[in-house]
């Protein structure tokens, strides 16, 4: 069922990037592992636990932001870039975290959030005191129209005006999510190069990269055009919905500053950049934030909110990152979508579509991302309203489903109080059916979904095609999708619930499922070397 041989690592003839293929872990720092027992976890809980992480095969660990923030978008209101919230440590906790990585061999990402900062931020507190004191245009302000309505009709991407008043200044202020989440004027060249001195901050103390957080609302139209309505008949549950976003977001001078930052970048050595982008244009946006002397890279949303995994759902993808274009980045899971799971076995057993997907995910070209927990095949939590963390669920309820139910408590050990997560209580309950699938009851467990994991990450380690490797779809039907690596390997993936007609291409390296000379199982897949 699975590897029949892996083999040893095959080396490309050229040198490449240490990111290009890599796979990366994601870390969501509040609910990987709680060190100190106040049910939040914590930058010495992850350093605890990353002897586990590079046991996966992982190249790199991913941080969702621990810095100093008033939490009301759990780290991504950030009231201070260059220090650690005490919720998660100290500053020194974090060079540990880096030190113990690196002799691990792993790499260290994190996010920058670039695109709006906490209205606890001491610039945004100085710019709202006045219009001229030395910060008033470090974020986007705009008076009143003369009826006293907002200057535009943007809305927020978490519902309502993304506009709010100021009594101090008398103005309004922008925020493309959350009131407390105030838009940055990355317009203003001074706020560039305070933001460009935040990276040069983390880049001092080692870090290898950034992920940057929906950097394609960094810039808006100056003009403060409104927002055409969105078609008739998509799908409508936020005020957001109803607009065609063209002037609140991804304004074209937003590359002139990716590039900026790319220079101050390389001026440090190997280095990732991975752009988060999302919306009705994201793919042509983040070929162009990955066009060269930009970003190294961009992280899709194409799976991320996909409500089916289908072979024409991956050989689109294919077709839209051709070679000639820019880097991507795949995941299936993460701290803002659903489990994947629960959004694709729609009610059948999820166990062997767990192990399929992640196969798939080994096997794509691009890097690629696992987020905590997928490795244990974790399925969505259903946290009830009363116990919601989430601002964006809370305030769309119930038509957005939680990211909470995708961020609760990494399950460590079966039988111990709060699956090993905690000492104490957790900040978001633990979900009944992760008991059964933790970490404890699957290490060393041949037939686990973790030893799976680990044996797919392998599998992409040990052949430089699938980190590096072209892929040329050769069959994407209802059921069945095949694609070959670098005319080397031959990926074949039955993504349905009925058994399908299957020829042998060769040598097989790695399976899973029920697979033979003439038949592939219900979400089998087998990996082989081409004769």
């Amino acid at each position: 069922m699975l590897a029949e041989d892996v083999g040893a690592k095959q080396t490309s003839s050229t040198t490449q990037p240490w990111w290009k293929g890599a796979s990366i872990y994601q870390i969501y720092p509040r609910s990987f592992a709680d060190s100190n027992g106040d049910g939040i976890g914590d930058l010495p809980g992850i350093t605890e636990k990353l002897d586990y992480v590079a046991s996966l095969g992982v190249d790199a660990v991913w941080l969702s932001p621990f810095f100093t923030s008033p939490m009301r978008d759990f780290g991504y209101d950030v009231a201070d870039y260059c220090a650690v919230d005490p919720v998660f440590g100290a500053l020194a906790d974090f060079d540990d975290l880096l030190a113990k990585a690196h002799k691990l061999g792993l790499k260290v990402i994190i996010d920058q959030v670039y695109s709006h900062s906490s209205d606890q931020h001491a610039w945004f507190q100085e710019s709202r005191s006045s219009r001229d004191n030395p910060k008033a245009d470090w974020y986007v302000w705009a008076d009143a129209k003369p009826d006293g309505s907002p200057p535009s009709n943007w809305q927020s991407v978490f519902g309502g005006p993304a506009w709010t008043w100021d009594g101090r200044r008398g103005q309004y202020y922008l925020h493309n999510f959350l009131c407390e989440q105030p838009d940055l004027n990355l317009h203003n060249p001074a706020v560039q190069e305070a933001v460009l001195n935040v990276a040069r901050f983390w880049l001092e103390r080692g870090v290898d990269g950034f992920r940057l957080d929906a950097i394609n609302f960094a810039m808006h139209d100056p003009n403060l055009r409104d927002n055409p309505p969105a078609p008739e008949g998509n799908k409508r549950t936020r005020s957001f919905d109803f607009q065609r976003h063209l002037y609140n977001q991804s304004h074209a001078e937003i590359v002139s500053f990716l590039e900026r930052l790319r220079s101050v970048i390389d001026s440090y050595g190997d280095r990732f950049t991975v752009a988060e982008v999302g919306g009705d244009h994201a793919l042509s946006e983040m070929q162009a934030f990955t066009e060269p002397g930009r970003l190294n890279s961009a992280y899709s949303f194409a799976f991320l909110y996909a409500e089916k995994l289908t072979p024409a759902l991956v050989a689109q993808v294919a077709r839209d990152w051709p070679e000639v274009a820019g880097w991507p980045t795949w995941a299936f899971e993460n701290h803002d979508a659903p489990r994947a799971i629960s959004r694709w076995a729609h009610g059948q057993p999820a166990e062997q579509l767990a192990r399929t997907k992640m196969l798939l995910l080994a096997t794509l070209r691009g890097s690629v991302i696992v987020y905590q927990g997928e490795e244990l095949g974790l399925p969505q939590v259903d946290v009830p309203f009363d116990q919601l963390q989430d601002p964006e669920a809370i305030s769309n309820w119930p038509h957005t489903l939680s990211r909470d139910g995708a961020r609760t408590p990494m399950p460590w050990s079966a039988d111990a109080a709060n699956l090993g997560f905690t000492t104490g209580t957790p900040w978001l309950p633990l979900g009944t059916e992760h008991q059964a699938l933790a970490v404890d009851r699957q290490s060393g467990q041949s037939d686990s979904m973790l030893e799976f994991t680990r044996k797919c990450l392998a599998l992409r380690y040990q052949n430089d095609v699938l980190q590096t490797g072209s892929m040329e779809i050769r069959q994407a039907d209802e059921a069945m999708l095949t694609f070959d690596r670098g005319k080397r390997l031959r990926c074949t993936f039955n993504l349905s619930e009925t058994a399908q007609r299957f020829a042998r291409s060769g040598r097989k390296l790695m399976s899973t499922g029920q697979v033979d000379d003439s038949s592939i199982g219900p979400y089998g897949a087998v990996i082989e070397e081409i004769s």
